[in-house]
């Protein structure tokens, strides 16, 4: 890599809109977030089963749409995407604040994640445009750091409605449509450049070529991202939503209120570690500091499952934000770092499309096996934290082979 190369700055244009553009997203989103499983489970009456299903057909869909997004963005351009997805998202919490049956949860949970699915790989691409691969660690980190700070800030005011409020929920929700609307107003100041049209040939040429050379084949992704796409895949087949260990607090006894603001505390872990964690993946194998991750998650999960104590289940479940605010961004910074820019809207659709998929499996083993043994999620949390245990261990052990 040339001296140029390494001497660009990492905290452009794009990374600041687009981190303020999260923070603001992610405030509106959490917000709602930590009342979903209350408000599913006790508002509208739905069994357990349904909050994994809702979270999980959610995040299927837009597992699929990622995809699709991410490598037609390659081609098509990606800052109308992002600003198509983030004002689905607002569409999508208008429509949950306003449901009255639990199946309006899901169709408002179904656009909002339709939204996160047309923004998430193309948006990514955008933040790594203009960046040196070495710095990809610290734009990723500084990115979910931002992105998370939104998610602290959204459930402590969140609180402050609720309070305010006399604990109605649907306030709360209503809320929530604001800071979501902020962020689409914001998505304009982000920048893309323009991309050169394809010419046709000079001379005569029959249509079969002009269409040809028009609209040429992409380039098939290097089989490392492919590889890594699908092991990452793998390891979120234990990774159900989070909504359901907040399930769990509340089934624990934790209180409205108490969730949300032990939620806020896991999302304030998740931002402190994010930058910390995105920084040392640009010096030490990114495969490596995946597995510090995994293992958060094996403590946090297994520690939960077998904890009966309202403290130490709050002190796993900061020690679980971990292994999102070291996963979110490593992952994106690791398959950045292993394509050519213009294909990496691809790329990330690709591994986020994967992982989304397997989450969307995750909601829904993990929700039907909720009430197994001996109760509250215990049997689906030890099996993933031990899945993820012996994920944390390969990784550990393959280190720089993977990138």
């Amino acid at each position: 890599m040339s001296e140029a190369s390494e001497a660009k700055p990492w905290l452009t244009r794009n990374v600041k809109v687009l981190s303020a553009v999260s923070l603001a997203q992610d405030a509106a989103s959490e917000m709602l977030y930590p009342l979903l499983p209350i408000l599913l489970t006790t508002t509208l009456g739905a069994p357990a089963a349904v909050v994994g299903i809702v979270e999980g057909i959610a995040e299927g869909v837009a597992a699929l749409i990622k995809y699709i997004s991410g490598r037609t963005s390659d081609r098509v351009g990606r800052k109308p995407a992002v600003a198509t997805g983030y004002g689905l998202a607002a569409v999508g919490k208008i429509i949950i604040a306003a449901a009255t049956v639990w199946p309006g949860v899901l169709a408002g949970r179904v656009v909002d994640r339709v939204g996160k699915g047309i923004r998430g790989a193309p948006r990514d691409a955008l933040l790594a445009d203009g960046v040196a691969t070495t710095s990809m660690g610290k734009v990723f980190g500084f990115h979910r750091a931002a992105d998370t700070l939104g998610a602290v800030i959204g459930p402590l005011v969140g609180l402050a409605v609720l309070a305010a409020a006399s604990g109605n929920i649907q306030v709360a929700l209503w809320v929530a449509v604001i800071p979501a609307l902020i962020s689409v107003a914001l998505v304009p100041l982000a920048v893309e450049k323009r991309r050169p049209k394809l010419q046709p040939p000079a001379g005569p040429a029959n249509s079969e070529q002009l269409t040809t050379t028009a609209r040429p084949k992409a380039p098939p992704l290097p089989p490392r991202v492919r590889l890594i796409a699908g092991l990452l895949a793998v390891i979120a087949l234990v990774n159900f939503p989070d909504a359901l260990l907040l399930l769990h607090l509340n089934e624990q006894g934790f209180s409205t209120m108490s969730v949300v603001a032990t939620y806020a505390l896991f999302n304030l872990a998740n931002a402190a570690i994010a930058f910390p964690a995105g920084a040392l993946s640009d010096r030490w194998p990114r495969a490596r500091v995946y597995a510090l991750g995994l293992i958060c998650f094996a403590i946090g999960y297994i520690g939960l499952a077998i904890a009966d104590t309202g403290w130490v289940s709050v002190l796993l479940l900061l020690v679980y934000g971990g292994f999102a605010g070291i996963t979110d961004g490593v992952g994106k910074a690791w398959i950045s770092s292993l394509c050519p820019p213009e294909q990496r809207g691809h790329a990330q659709g690709l591994m986020q499309g994967l992982t989304g998929g397997a989450i969307l499996l995750a909601g829904v083993w993990a929700g039907l096996a909720w009430t197994s043994g001996s109760g509250l999620g215990t049997t689906p949390m030890m099996i993933a934290g031990i899945v993820s245990a012996l994920a944390a261990v390969g990784l550990l052990a393959v280190g720089r082979r993977l990138g």
